[in-house]
């Protein structure tokens, strides 16, 4: 019996290792690329490792200037990403905290209707909502500013009040009451007790938060018009001709310069990304 489970085992991690690599092989093509000279990019059959490797292609990508295409602000649209990146962090986790701890530590009348109600705009599509959105920040004057991609994040959203809202609910009320009778206030309990105990729920919603607003390119395409606003997800278009000449070598450079803070970020923080989704009480 102990053989056959070493067997299975064996053979689960050779399954594991081979979608590994079925699931890493964009990323290392998208490597293979950006070190390549371009006559090497497009040949038939491709080639994996270049005759040449091309360290230069990494500065020429964020300094990328040419007749077809023109200067591209690379570090402009790194900078803007980051600017908005930060609001929406701080604006995400500040506001669906609060929202969370009132569906799940305060009594009011109708609260569990408001949930149900919160939870169910999930279900609603985003094209659904993009042409009266869009309509609102233009009567406000906000398009062509950064504004509508990081102010929607300090309205909270139903995923992340619902995800906070669960692991509130697995610490014991009886730290709460506790703190009152110590003459905290309702506002206090939240600062000193809940907070500090719900980092790695709060970790979760602050990553997917970064992935989303990084990654965000419909929204940039939406409301952003001038190039100098641009964020990166948007100005990696700006690498791509509709008539050829596309510089497919650095186009996959800063492509892969773009999702290097993703991998660096979810590797750091992948044990208490992981703690945040499984943790169901206190140790």
């Amino acid at each position: 019996m102990g053989k056959r489970k070493q067997i299975q085992t064996a053979l689960t991690h050779v399954a594991l290792i081979l979608l590994s690599v079925v699931f890493a092989l964009p990323l290392l093509w998208m490597l293979s690329t950006s070190l390549k000279p371009i006559s090497e990019t497009l040949t038939t059959p491709p080639k994996w490792i270049p005759t040449q490797v091309m360290w230069s292609n990494y500065p020429d990508a964020i300094n990328y200037n040419s007749k077809q295409l023109g200067y591209i602000p690379f570090l402009v649209y790194m900078r803007n990403t980051v600017v908005v990146t930060i609001l929406c962090i701080v604006g995400s986790v500040t506001s669906n905290a609060l929202v969370a701890y009132s569906f799940s530590r305060l009594r009011w009348a109708g609260r569990d209707a408001f949930f149900g109600l919160t939870v169910a705009t999930m279900m609603i599509p985003f094209p659904v909502l993009m042409v009266p959105t869009f309509t609102l920040f233009r009567y406000l004057g906000w398009v062509g500013s950064f504004k509508p991609l990081w102010v929607p994040a300090f309205f909270a959203s139903a995923f992340s009040i619902f995800l906070l809202r669960q692991f509130f609910r697995t610490i014991p009320m009886e730290l709460s009451e506790a703190a009152k009778l110590d003459g905290c206030s309702e506002f206090r309990i939240f600062t000193d007790v809940i907070v500090p105990l719900a980092k790695p729920a709060l970790m979760v919603v602050a990553l997917f938060t970064f992935m989303g607003s990084w990654n965000d390119f419909l929204g940039p395409l939406i409301y952003l018009v001038d190039q100098n606003t641009f964020t990166l997800a948007l100005g990696l278009s700006a690498y791509q001709t509709q008539h050829g000449g596309t510089p497919w070598n650095l186009l996959m450079a800063a492509t892969l310069l773009v999702i290097l803070p993703i991998l660096i970020v979810f590797f750091f923080a992948q044990k208490l990304f992981i703690q945040g989704i499984a943790t169901s009480g206190f140790k």
